[in-house]
C-alpha cells in the first residue's frame, strides 16, 4: 500500500473511532464500563500507527460497538392489565383453563409488585407437555399481554455452554453468547426469554448448561450475569424467564428447584375440532392469501380432519393437515380455478394427504 492510501485509511479509521467514542460517551452505560471502553478506544487509536493493525482494529471495533449498544439501562414499559392478559390468552388458546388461571395468578403478583415499585422475583413458569400442546405459544401470549419483546433460545441439541455464555476474546473467533446477542438485538433489558426444550440439551454438554441455567434463573445470581465475550456483568434480574420441555427426565434437580411446573394436558378430539375450526383454520386461511370466503368445510368433516392418522395429544398434526388442505386449494386457485370451494365428504379425499 502506498503512503497516500495508508494515510487515507488511517484518517477513515480515526473518524470511525471518533464516532464510536461519541456513542460510548452518549449512551447510558455503567460508569466503569464507559471507562473500560474508552481505554479500548485509546488502544485502537494507538494501534493505527503501527503496521499490521487491521485485524486487531476490526476485532476491537466490533467489540466496543457491540458492548456500547447493549441495553444496560433501557427497559420497555409493562402493560399491567389483567383483563387484557386474559383476553389475549383466550384469543390464542382454547381450553387450558388450569394453565391460564396459573398464568393470571403469576401476572397478578407481578402487577402488584410493579405498582409498588418493587422487583418481581418468583419461580420461573415452566410448561411441560407433549409436542403441540401449546407450551411455546403460551410464552408468546404472556409476552404480548405485558407488551414485552420476546427472545426464544432453543436448547434442542445445544452442543456447548459457550453458545450460551460466549467466548473469551483471547480467541480470534470469539463471539457473544446467544443470550446476550439476543438482548442486544431487542434493545431492552427486560424481555421475556423463552428457554425452549430444556430437556433436549446434548448429553455431552448437559452438566455445564444446567450450571449456567441455575445462574440464569436464580435472582441472587442473575443480576451479575457474565458473558465471557462482553467481560462485564449484565443485569438479567428484570428479565421474565419462561421454560418449556416435553418431560423433565434430563433436567437437573438444581434447575427444577427454580422452576414452577405447569403440566399441559392432551387435547380431546372434541377440543381439537374447536381449535381447528375456530383458531387454526382462520389463521391458515389468512396466511395463505386466499380471498375471504374461498374455502368452507362441512362440519361433518372435522372428525376425519382431526384424526387422519390416529390419536395425537397435541395439535401439530392437525395444523399440518389443515395447512395441506389449504395449500392444495391455493394451487388450484393459482391455476385458474377460483372456487369457491365447499369441502364435503364427497370431495375431501382430493385435499387430504
Amino acid at each position: 500500500m502506498d503512503t497516500a492510501a495508508q494515510g487515507s485509511d488511517n484518517s477513515s479509521n480515526q473518524d470511525q473511532i471518533s464516532k464510536l467514542r461519541d456513542l460510548v460517551n452518549k449512551v447510558s452505560l455503567p460508569s466503569g464500563l464507559t471507562e473500560k471502553l474508552n481505554e479500548h478506544l485509546d488502544r485502537l487509536a494507538r494501534a493505527i500507527a503501527s503496521s499490521g493493525y487491521k485485524i486487531e482494529f476490526d476485532r476491537e471495533f466490533e467489540y466496543i460497538q457491540f458492548v456500547a449498544t447493549l441495553p444496560f439501562n433501557k427497559s420497555s414499559e409493562d402493560i399491567l392489565d389483567l383483563t387484557t392478559a386474559a383476553q389475549i390468552l383466550d384469543k390464542y388458546h382454547f381450553g387450558l383453563r388450569a394453565a391460564k388461571e396459573r398464568i393470571l395468578e403469576y401476572l397478578s403478583v407481578l402487577i402488584l409488585n410493579a405498582r409498588q415499585g418493587k422487583s418481581f422475583h418468583s419461580s420461573v413458569l415452566f410448561f411441560v407437555g407433549l409436542v403441540g400442546s401449546g407450551k411455546t405459544s403460551l410464552a408468546y401470549s404472556i409476552a404480548e399481554s405485558l407488551g414485552r419483546k420476546i427472545i426464544r433460545i432453543p436448547f434442542g441439541g445445544l452442543g456447548s455452554v459457550k453458545e450460551l455464555r460466549g467466548q473469551s476474546r483471547v480467541r480470534a473467533e470469539a463471539e457473544p453468547g446467544r443470550l446476550i446477542q439476543s438482548i442486544q438485538s431487542v434493545g431492552v433489558n427486560n424481555p421475556v426469554i423463552l428457554l425452549d426444550e430444556l430437556d433436549r440439551v446434548a448429553t455431552e454438554s448437559r452438566a455445564d448448561v444446567m450450571g449456567v441455567l441455575v445462574e440464569l434463573l436464580d435472582p441472587e445470581q442473575n443480576s451479575t450475569f457474565l458473558d465471557h465475550y462482553v467481560d462485564y456483568p449484565f443485569d438479567l434480574s428484570k428479565v421474565l424467564f419462561i421454560g418449556t420441555a416435553n418431560n423433565t427426565a434430563n433436567i437437573a434437580t438444581a434447575v427444577m428447584d427454580r422452576l414452577e411446573m405447569i403440566e399441559m394436558p392432551s387435547y380431546s378430539d372434541e377440543e381439537k375440532i374447536t381449535i381447528g375450526r375456530d383458531y387454526i383454520l382462520p389463521k391458515v386461511l389468512k396466511e395463505s392469501g386466499l380471498p375471504e370466503g374461498t374455502v368452507a368445510l362441512d362440519v361433518a368433516l372435522w372428525p376425519q380432519i382431526v384424526r387422519p392418522l390416529g390419536y395425537d395429544g397435541g395439535i401439530r398434526s392437525l395444523q399440518r393437515t389443515i395447512q395441506g388442505v389449504v395449500r392444495k386449494v391455493a394451487k388450484e386457485v393459482v391455476q385458474g380455478n377460483f372456487g369457491p370451494y365447499n369441502l364435503t365428504g364427497e370431495n375431501i379425499s382430493r385435499y387430504l394427504g
